[in-house]
C-alpha cells in the first residue's frame, strides 16, 4: 500500500468514480472542508476575471464538467452542467456535442474537466460552432511543472499522466476514469502547432500557472485527507505568495483562455 492509498479520503471508499454516487460523496467532502472550498472559490474568481478581460461576445455562459462546486456558487449567471446528472446542477450537457445554437454561447468554463474529454477535437469544433467571435473558453487543468509531473503520475489510479501519449484521444471509459491529466500539455504545449493548424479560429490569448498548490495539496482536495487545520488557510496563502517566483516549478494547475477570432 502506497502513501496515496494511506491518505485517501475514507468517505470515498468503494465509490464508483464514474457514477452519480461520486457526486454525492464529493459534495459531502467539500461541505466539510472549508480550505478546499476557498481554493475552488479563488479559481472561480480567477476564471471569471479572465472571462471579463478576454471574452467580449454576448450569449450564454456555461460551465462544462461543473462537478460538485460549480462556478454558479460564485456567479449565478453561469449555467452549471455536467455529463453526470446531480440535483445541484442545471442540466446535462456533453461538451463534445453541445445542444446550443450556433453563435449563442459567450463563454464555456471548465475546471479540471478538459482532460476528461475523450475527443478534444470534437470539443474544439463545438466551441468554434457555438461561440461567436469574441467568445471562447476558460480552462483550469493539470500543469506540467516538475512537481506536477512527479505527483500526478501517482495520485489517481483511474487517471493517467502521460506526456508522451500518441494523439489526443483517450479511452474515455467513464465520466472520470480513462483520462490523461497531461492532455493540456500535449495539446497546448507539445502539439501547439497542430492545434493552431487544425483550429486557426481559436486563439490562445492567455496561459499561466495557478498559485494554489500548497493549500490544494494540504487540504487533500476532494479525494484525500486534509493534513492541516483550517485556520492555516490564511498563512498558507501567504506562503504561496512568497513562492510565486517558483510557480513554474511548483504549480499543479494552470489556466488557459481560448478566444474565437
Amino acid at each position: 500500500m502506497g502513501i496515496a492509498d494511506l491518505l485517501r479520503e475514507p468517505a470515498l471508499a468503494g465509490i464508483d468514480v464514474d457514477g452519480v454516487e461520486r457526486m454525492r460523496a464529493h459534495r459531502a467532502v467539500i461541505d466539510r472542508k472549508p480550505m478546499i472550498r476557498t481554493v475552488f472559490t479563488e479559481i472561480h474568481r480567477l476564471m471569471l476575471g479572465l472571462e471579463a478581460q478576454y471574452l467580449t461576445a454576448q450569449g450564454v455562459r456555461l460551465e462544462i464538467g461543473a462537478g460538485v462546486w460549480p462556478i454558479r456558487e460564485s456567479d449565478s449567471g453561469v449555467l452549471a452542467t455536467d455529463v453526470v446528472p446531480a440535483p445541484h446542477l442545471d442540466r446535462v450537457v456533453d461538451a463534445q456535442a453541445m445542444d446550443f445554437a450556433d453563435g449563442s454561447v459567450r463563454s464555456v468554463f471548465g475546471q479540471h474537466c478538459f482532460h476528461h474529454l475523450p475527443d478534444p477535437e470534437a470539443f474544439f469544433s463545438e466551441l468554434s460552432r457555438v461561440c461567436p467571435p469574441g467568445g471562447g473558453t476558460v480552462l483550469v487543468e493539470p500543469y506540467w511543472s516538475p512537481v506536477a509531473n512527479l505527483l500526478f503520475k501517482r495520485l489517481f489510479a483511474s487517471e493517467d499522466y502521460d506526456k508522451s501519449a500518441q494523439g489526443w484521444t483517450t479511452s474515455g471509459s467513464g465520466a472520470m476514469s480513462g483520462a490523461n491529466q497531461a492532455l493540456s500539455y500535449i495539446v497546448f504545449e507539445r502539439d501547439r502547432d497542430r492545434f493552431e493548424r487544425l483550429f486557426p479560429q481559436l486563439e490562445i490569448v492567455h496561459q499561466a500557472p495557478v498559485a494554489n498548490h500548497v493549500r490544494y495539496l494540504l487540504s487533500g482536495g476532494l479525494n484525500f485527507r486534509q493534513l492541516v487545520p483550517d485556520f492555516m488557510t490564511g498563512p498558507l496563502k501567504g506562503v504561496e505568495a512568497m513562492l510565486g517566483p517558483l510557480n513554474r516549478i511548483l504549480a499543479l494547475h494552470h489556466v488557459i483562455v481560448l478566444r474565437k477570432r
